[in-house]
Parts: C-alpha cells; structure tokens; sequence
C-alpha cells in the first residue's frame, strides 16, 4: 500500500475536577493592561447554565450526508469550523472528508445503518454551503486546500470575512490553515508545521492564494510548536488562539497561546503580534496563557467567544475524560488569568470505542444567549487505522459532526 494512501487511513481513524475562581470583576479590570481592554461591557464570572442536543442541525448534516443523488460531495468529516458570508450563507469547512456514494441500510455485514464502500475518496479538506434558510446546498471542489507538497496537507481551523485590503470595500474570506507532515508515532495526526492563511474570494468562493503566517518547522521538539486557529473580535484587533501537540507527547493536556493582529489584517503576516507573557512582540517566542500541562490546559483544537466583557474558551478536559468531556475556562482579557475549569458537560456518543474531540462554537448560527455548539465524532483505534477505517464505513452517522446548544450564566446553585 502506498505510504500516502496509509497515512489517510490512519487519519481516517485518529482523532482522537470541578474548580473556578470567584474574583470581583473590579479588582480584575483595574489589573488589565490598557491594551486589553475593549469597551465589551464589564467582565463577570461564566460558566455553562444548562446545554440540549441540537437535533435539527444534526440531522441536517445527516440529510445532505446521507444523499445518494450525488457522489463527489460531502459524505462526512471532522474539523468543523463555519463562517456566514455577506449574504447570508454560510460556509462550513471541514479537515478530513469522505465522498462519494452513501448507501442505504442494511450494511454488508446486515446492520441498520446506511453505509460507504472502503475504497471511498478521502481528502485533507472540503467546505460545504448552507443556504440563508439553513439548509446544505453543495461543496466546493475538493480540496478546497491543496496539499503544499509530498506527506504534507492543510487543515482549516477558522475563517473570518474581511476587506480585502484595510479601507477596502470589497470583502473577502481569510481561513486560517495548519499544516502538517506526515510522521511516526506518537504523530498519528502529522507533524505540526506552520500556519497559514488562505484567501478566498467573494461570492464565489474561489481560491486566491495561501500565505505563510508562522512557520514552526526550525522548533526542534514537535510538541513544542504552536499552531494558531480559533480567532475572536476585541475593539481594534482580532485575537488568535493556538495551541501545542502537548498531548502527543504524552500530557494530560496541550497548553494554549495567544497572537493579535488589528482588525482586517489576518492576511498580512509582518502584522501578527504574540504574546510572551508579558507584552506583545513581532519576532517573539509564544508564551502559554493558559495550562500546566496536567489538571488544566486544552485539547489541540479549542474555542473562545465573548459573552459581554468575558471571554469564554471550551475545550475538551484533560486527561481521559478528554475522550467524553466538554469543559469551560473564563477571563476577563484574552492574555488571562483564566479561571476554571467550570462546570463540564458529556454530549450524547454512539455507540462503539468513539470519542469527542474538537469543540466548536458557530457564531453564524448563534443568537443572544444562546450558543450552538458542534463536537466531531471518530472512532479510537490502536491497530493503525484498519479497524477504524471499516467501522467509518460500515456507519456513515459516526464520522460526523453534532451539535449542542448551550446556556451561559454566572455561576451559582
């Protein structure tokens, strides 16, 4: 077998306490650096109020899913990310995708679910289109990403719209891209080694070109490199988070970092900032914002919105319950302190060896206070991708996003 064709199999399979802090919002606002506040509101302790299966986006991704009319869409993937366009739509980006045909049940073995064959395409990466009434429409030629080279590949982790230039009126798309090589374990996800920013353009999706914003290749320890993905609006700037492959080497949990750059410039890598723990640098080296590697810290993809002055991140919790577990953390200012983990919640699984990763929250779809939430599903295997790549196929419904809608409050009895 080739080693390519391998390696996806391999991804095709991968993927795989309650504390918090109650501090006088005052006293920390009066702490903040100046350049960290932003006239959201005051900033209040947060936490998770109550969540409740979303059963009509899922199974909306389980209708266009599961459509035997075509067979060169989306049949299924993780890494789910979403972003509404200026006129409505919205546009849903996901790493690792199944096309091709899904069949109706019984499956070859005479089990109740709809079904693909093995031999069907898998790509790095796909986007779908959902109409302004909140229904699929089509995906885009795939991949959307090109793969930069031989055992390497792009992964969306987040898109913002933006002008195409600062002061432009013409509006463009910029998704942010990790890219990684392919490696032995414990990399069983490739070797993380840059990211990227992609620039597509408008109404038509098209690709325009990929740019470079941190490459992390010269930093010799793989599970020390940082790759930047879920961004967040702040006043002037838009804030970045990332994180390191902690996890793959053996951590509890991964620990998460922070860049900025102002408002409409994610495209322009001379104009990204990070933090180092005490101030902002151009050249500088990341430092955590939030983790210690162990109790606390986040899993390789992660969250963060605004509730009013708060910033809330969700991530899966450390350690085992990582497989099952959804937890928060809550700051005043993106560079922290954050305080938690606060209440966590454990969405439905199927049945199976299958665990949640991937935790994301879709402002498109999200509306006062109430936030919509995907999870991806996959099933864990240790056999290097065999027994997971025939479950995938047997059970169309498992690699595929679910959502949540969740509730936040102050916390309280």
């Amino acid at each position: 077998m080739p080693d390519d064709t391998r390696a996806r199999r391999r991804r095709a399979g991968a993927g795989l306490g309650v504390l918090f802090a109650l501090v006088c919002a005052a006293v920390l606002l009066t702490a903040l650096p100046d350049h960290d506040r932003d006239g959201g509101g005051a900033c209040t302790a947060r936490t998770l109020r109550s969540w409740s299966a979303d059963a009509r986006l899922t199974g909306e991704f389980a209708r266009y899913g599961d459509d035997a009319s075509r067979v060169d869409d989306w049949t299924g993937g993780d890494g789910t990310h979403s972003v509404r366009l200026p006129d409505g739509r919205v546009l849903w980006l996901f790493s690792d995708t199944y096309l091709g045909q899904v069949h109706g049940p019984p499956n070859p073995v005479g089990e109740s679910y709809a079904w693909r064959d093995t031999s069907a395409p898998l790509v790095r990466n796909s986007a779908v289109v959902m109409s302004k009434d909140r229904r699929l429409e089509t995906t885009l030629p795939t991949p959307v990403f090109p793969d930069p080279g031989p055992g390497r590949w792009r992964w969306p982790v987040a898109a913002r719209v933006e002008p195409r230039s600062p002061g432009s009126s013409e509006q463009v798309v910029r998704v942010l891209l990790w890219t990684r090589t392919a490696g032995q374990a414990p990399w069983i996800y490739g070797v993380p080694t840059s990211t990227e920013v992609a620039t597509l353009s408008l109404p038509d999706l098209r690709l325009e070109g990929i740019t470079t914003a941190l490459d992390q290749s010269s930093v010799t320890d793989p599970s020390r490199r940082v790759l930047f993905g879920t961004t967040v609006d702040a006043g002037a700037w838009t804030y970045v988070f990332g994180g390191d492959d902690g996890q793959a080497a053996s951590r509890p949990a991964s620990q998460a970092y922070l860049a900025r750059v102002p408002r409409g410039r994610l495209g322009q890598p001379a104009a990204w900032e990070y933090w180092d723990g005490t101030g902002w640098g151009v050249r500088t080296r990341p430092s955590p914002v939030l983790g210690d590697g162990r109790r606390t810290g986040v899993g390789s993809a992660y969250t963060v919105v605004r509730d009013g002055g708060t910033y809330v991140l969700f991530t899966m919790a450390a350690g085992t319950a990582g497989l099952t577990t959804i937890t928060s953390y809550w700051a005043c200012a993106p560079t922290g302190p954050w305080h938690g983990p606060t209440r966590s919640f454990s969405p439905s699984l199927p049945q199976g060896q299958v665990a949640a990763y991937n935790p994301q929250v879709h402002t498109a779809l999200s509306d006062g206070d109430r936030l919509v939430l995907s999870y991806d599903v996959n099933w864990l295997d240790t056999t290097g991708g065999v027994a997971a790549q025939a479950n995938l196929s047997r059970n169309v419904a498992l690699y595929r996003p679910r959502f949540v809608t969740l509730r936040l409050g102050k916390p309280g009895p």
